[in-house]
């Protein structure tokens, strides 16, 4: 008799953004008349950029051309668009890499989820808290978490790293010696960043304990700090310790269009065993590539034009960050975040949980965020606002919630 994997029987309610999005969808149901502005799910609101739209008609037109019509794309990607990624974003902050360290995906939320397959299932990991939900729940998928305690919101086999106030939303070393960390900076949700002597602390660490630190490079784009660095590379010694994630989503639009790409560094090794060799067989086995169309369109982001208006957009949304941030902080919220990133993390006011707050903004002033607790229990009485959406709908939201008093 076929049975399920009871793993997935473990996960408590929906995925954070599912509950997020069916409470309003209800709350818009029911009050249909009102205006609701969503600043709660990290999705951009601007077009592409007019390099990547000129590069996918091209790239569209040579798809009905027989000459120069592509099927299936390379397991690990183009390499017009993974050596424009090895120039672009490492070389030119002086990190050497190879091609074939550079993995082309549909997004980071897949390989982010993914990666944890070529570990050992007794691997234990450890997450900052809070957390990217996505790091966690493909964890407790693959049977690696132990048992959830509702109460305190923890699983009993992960190593919780918790970012506070008290220090700085930046975690401190476990106790307890993990196989693998996951860390992500700028961070998702807090908005915080550590500084290059900070990240190198982590290398030396997961050198010593012959750990591999998954780097989430999701918001790299955003970084405006001269000390804070861009890749895990930066720091000496990260190729026999490191993986990294990229994403073309935040910093070029392509939430809509799908593409990112994993490091996995040659030097990476476990037991003899290269993690960029394992890495390949899962990806080639386990995925058909990225349309050539979407890669093409990648290509685009490093063309000269591309970066202009990249660099555009990414002003754009810092400008509503700002917008955010300065507006709460006058009207006596606690908030951080918004310099390197796009996220603000603000304390909730008058005693109110997470998710009470989520309710509050949502029904008094039409406004939605995300509840911190959705992202681990450092997260309960905290709150996250995003910088995506337009800067008419931000002045209009901000100004909703100073009402509110």
């Amino acid at each position: 008799m076929a049975k399920v994997n009871e793993n997935f029987l473990k996960l408590p309610g929906s995925y954070l953004f599912s509950t997020v999005g069916k409470k309003v969808k209800a709350y818009q149901e029911a009050n249909p008349e009102k205006k609701v502005i969503r600043l709660g799910i990290g999705d951009v609101t601007l077009p592409l950029p007019k390099a990547v739209i000129e590069a996918l008609h091209r790239a569209t037109d040579e798809m009905a051309v027989q000459d120069t019509f592509h099927g299936y794309a390379p397991d690990l990607g183009y390499e017009f668009l993974r050596s424009a990624i090895v120039k672009n974003d490492f070389a030119d902050i002086g990190v050497s890499l190879d091609v074939d360290e550079v993995f082309v995906s549909d997004g980071a939320k897949s390989d982010s989820a993914n990666i944890q397959e070529i570990f050992d299932p007794a691997s234990r990991i450890a997450v900052c808290d809070p957390v990217y939900p996505v790091y966690v729940d493909s964890n407790v998928m693959a049977g690696r978490t132990g048992e959830y305690d509702a109460a305190t919101g923890r699983w009993s086999n992960v190593i919780y790293m918790p970012c506070t106030a008290e220090n700085n939303f930046a975690p401190a070393f476990p106790e307890e010696t993990p196989d693998i960390i996951y860390l992500c900076f700028p961070n998702n949700p807090t908005g915080a960043t550590l500084t290059k002597e900070e990240l190198q602390k982590w290398v030396d660490y997961a050198n010593h304990k012959k750990a591999v630190i998954i780097f989430d490079a999701a918001y790299e784009a955003y970084i405006s700090e001269e000390n804070v660095p861009h890749s895990i590379y930066e720091c000496e010694g990260a190729k026999t310790c490191a993986i990294e994630l990229r994403s073309f989503s935040k910093n070029a639009g392509f939430t809509g269009t799908r593409l990112a790409y994993t490091v996995v560094p040659k030097e990476l090794e476990l037991e003899g065993v290269k993690l960029n060799a394992l890495w390949a067989r899962r990806h080639g086995t386990k995925f058909n590539g990225a349309p050539y169309i979407i890669q093409k369109a990648g290509e685009a982001v490093y063309s000269a034009e591309g970066k202009q208006q990249i660099a555009e957009m990414i002003s754009y949304y810092m400008n509503n960050a700002r917008v955010i941030y300065d507006g709460l902080k006058a009207a006596g919220y606690t908030v951080s975040g918004g310099v390197n990133s796009p996220y603000i993390w603000l304390k909730t006011p008058k005693g109110m949980n997470s998710w009470e707050f989520f309710d509050y903004l949502l029904e008094q002033a039409n406004v939605v965020g995300t509840p911190g607790s959705g992202f681990g229990p450092s997260g309960e009485g905290y709150f996250r606002l995003t910088a995506f959406g337009s800067y008419e709908n931000t002045v209009e939201a901000i100004e909703r919630i100073k009402k509110l008093g």
